[in-house]
């Protein structure tokens, strides 16, 4: 058993975090996007230096000009860009446009109206599956698809959906067949988000800085020929896609912020003296930064973990949960502990702990709380024990 990464995995991590080290910390104070755009005098560049070195689309697959390249070596590559808050939280511009992996479930002719212009960058689409009534329990959505000829009805609301204001399509998990629910009953669309009835209610401004919306569906009608898979295929589609994004966004994102945060709690407690001595030479200092350096060696094996064996195949559902649920926790620990460390100066917008604060919050709520994942681990672990 090698707990090392590969050697080409090794050289890859090294390569993005001179990237970030040279590239993108040094321009945070001038660049903290608070939304989910970075300003064009700073993307382009960017774009062009991360091409240059070969990240670019991430996971999308090689036919399709991407660097398709598998879980594992993402989370690696999120690992190190966290360590920077010079781009927007959510996702990574400088790698390309955003993808939302359910498009490359398109049939052919699906994909040259939806995937190539999102790939080329000349749409963007959102996901939208969270319900006013249906967050962290997606089987009890409402929002309903109901067959009329060679169409489908849609009508339900979704709400604090990331992307909504500047979408083009949004691709919308509906119930088709409430009887089957979950299992076989939720479908997959992409909808124009210009088409009649569909109507983008509110924008929710959130205190991470970003503006997720609440788009309202009124007997839409939308053409089932933008039925992303068969029928019933929808849930399965979408869970796939989260699952990876509690590993690699919720698993390797706060293993990338808690990692700088504690190397900033680390250097500070040097220089920082207090009744004429060093912090690093206090026991209560000390203690906070040898359960962070701990915290964090255990989840970042668990993230390297999750993600190896989900690019063998297996089912990491649990695993994923866990992860998630160590890692998230994990880093608003460190954080708070850095910030503690720091003093006032760690409530500073000088440095990026206050941002990290903000942001580390939301991952302990979105795409599965630690409570409703912790409840569904239970309940597989106590059905699985042998006694």
């Amino acid at each position: 058993m090698d707990f090392n990464l590969p050697e080409e995995l090794q050289l890859l991590k090294e390569t993005v975090r001179k990237f970030v080290d040279r590239e993108l910390i040094p321009i945070e104070r001038e660049c903290r996007p608070e939304g989910e755009d970075m300003p064009e005098q700073f993307i382009k560049p960017l774009q062009e230096k991360a091409k240059a070195i070969g990240l670019w689309l991430l996971d999308v697959p090689q036919e399709y000009g991407g660097a398709g390249l598998d879980l594992m070596t993402r989370c690696v590559i999120m690992e190190e860009v966290a360590r920077t808050v010079a781009i927007p939280f959510r996702y990574a511009p400088i790698f390309g446009p955003e993808v939302r992996p359910v498009l490359f479930h398109c049939n052919e002719e699906q994909k040259q109206r939806f995937l190539f212009p999102v790939i080329r960058g000349e749409k963007r689409i959102c996901f939208a599956q969270t319900e006013p009534d249906a967050g962290s329990d997606p089987a009890g959505m409402k929002t309903r698809a109901v067959r009329d000829g060679d169409h489908y009805v849609i009508n339900g609301t979704k709400r604090f959906i990331t992307g909504a204001k500047t979408a083009d399509y949004a691709q919308v998990i509906a119930v088709t067949d409430p009887q089957k629910g979950a299992r076989g009953g939720v479908s997959c669309f992409v909808v124009d988000m210009k088409a009649p009835g569909v109507t983008l209610e509110r924008l929710w401004p959130t205190m991470m800085g970003d503006t997720p919306g609440q788009i309202f569906f009124d007997n839409v009608r939308v053409p089932a020929a933008d039925m992303i898979g068969g029928e019933g295929q929808g849930f399965s589609i979408a869970q796939k896609w989260i699952e990876e994004g509690r590993i690699r966004g919720h698993g390797a994102r706060p293993v990338g912020i808690a990692s700088r945060a504690l190397d900033m709690m680390i250097e500070y407690s040097k220089v920082r003296t207090t009744f004429g001595q060093p912090l690093a030479n206090r026991q209560a200092i000390q203690f906070m930064i040898a359960d962070s350096a701990m915290e964090l060696h255990a989840c970042r094996l668990m993230v390297y973990e999750c993600a190896w064996r989900h690019d063998r195949g297996e089912d990491i559902r649990q695993l994923s949960y866990m992860t998630k649920i160590q890692c998230a926790e994990m880093a608003g620990r460190v954080v708070d502990r850095s910030i503690q460390v720091h003093g006032g100066l760690g409530l500073m917008r000088e440095l990026p702990l206050e941002w990290w604060y903000r942001q580390v919050r939301s991952i302990r709520i979105t795409e599965g709380t630690p409570e409703v994942l912790r409840w569904r681990l239970a309940q597989h672990i106590i059905k699985n024990h042998k006694g």
